[in-house]
């Protein structure tokens, strides 16, 4: 017979409020208007109605407890409650370097990302990357990226907006980047990789790290070398060679298993 735990998470998910995510000062009190595709989203996909209760969020710490005041086709209001100082983020700082790869691929990977708790993300061009973008397009996929991210925060209840930095090339990127402290990690999967996360020493508590991930190709030996040169360990995930949508999101969960708060 299945044991019920005192806590049922199902349960407790299924009946949170509504979160949103608000760009601007958020104070108690105040009557707060949501953004034209946040309110509709609100209205037309949640069909919340005036009472119903919601929280709110601006990326910088904490929430607002909050409830609709009033829908109108062209505007949707709030009136904010009380804030809670509630933080959700891993005790680990995990940046994702992550080459750039098909449009639905690439969402997924930054959705998942920032679910298992990624900190910041930086898309990379690399030689073997099948996608290239204009400048234009970049800054179109990043501010898609951008919104993907506010929508997994909302959707995970993340208080804090993880950072997605404009794509680079991987050689742009190493020259850019500034010294390492000594309690930063660099991590490169690699089906040539020497080192599996089990048999590596548990990193301290203020330790942050970098998991860079190559293309549906994967790395050229030339990339693995320049990466070597700047620290990176090479890591090999299991037996199987995953697809690049799988490697990022396993290894982080793995992470998160041994040092985070899995």
């Amino acid at each position: 017979m299945r044991r019920r735990s005192g806590f049922d998470t199902c349960n407790f998910y299924q009946t949170m409020p509504p979160r949103f995510f608000c760009c601007n000062d958020i104070f108690i009190g105040q009557t707060l208007e949501l953004d034209l595709a946040t309110g509709h989203h609100a209205s037309r996909v949640l069909r919340l109605k005036p009472g119903n209760a919601v929280i709110v969020f601006n990326g910088k710490g904490g929430e607002f407890h909050a409830r609709i005041e009033n829908i109108r086709k062209t505007s949707t209001t709030v009136i904010v409650g009380q804030f809670e100082a509630v933080e959700r983020e891993s005790p680990l700082t995990i940046e994702i370097a992550q080459a750039v790869c098909v449009n639905e691929k690439m969402d997924w990977i930054i959705q998942k990302s920032i679910e298992l708790g990624a900190t910041s993300i930086q898309p990379l061009f690399t030689t073997r990357s099948i996608v290239r973008l204009s400048e234009e397009r970049a800054i179109k996929r990043l501010r898609h990226w951008q919104k993907i991210i506010i929508s997994a925060c909302e959707q995970c209840c993340r208080n804090r907006i993880p950072i997605i930095s404009p794509p680079l090339t991987l050689t742009d990127w190493l020259s850019c980047r500034k010294a390492d402290q000594p309690s930063h990690l660099n991590f490169m999967l690699s089906v040539n990789g020497d080192q599996r996360l089990k048999n590596l020493p548990e990193p301290s508590s203020n330790t942050s790290m970098t998991l860079t991930v190559g293309p549906e190709g994967g790395w050229t030996p030339e990339e693995e070398d320049i990466l070597h040169q700047h620290g990176f360990i090479a890591l090999k995930v299991g037996q199987r060679i995953m697809r690049t949508e799988t490697a990022a999101l396993a290894t982080l969960a793995a992470i998160q298993t041994y040092w985070g708060d899995f």
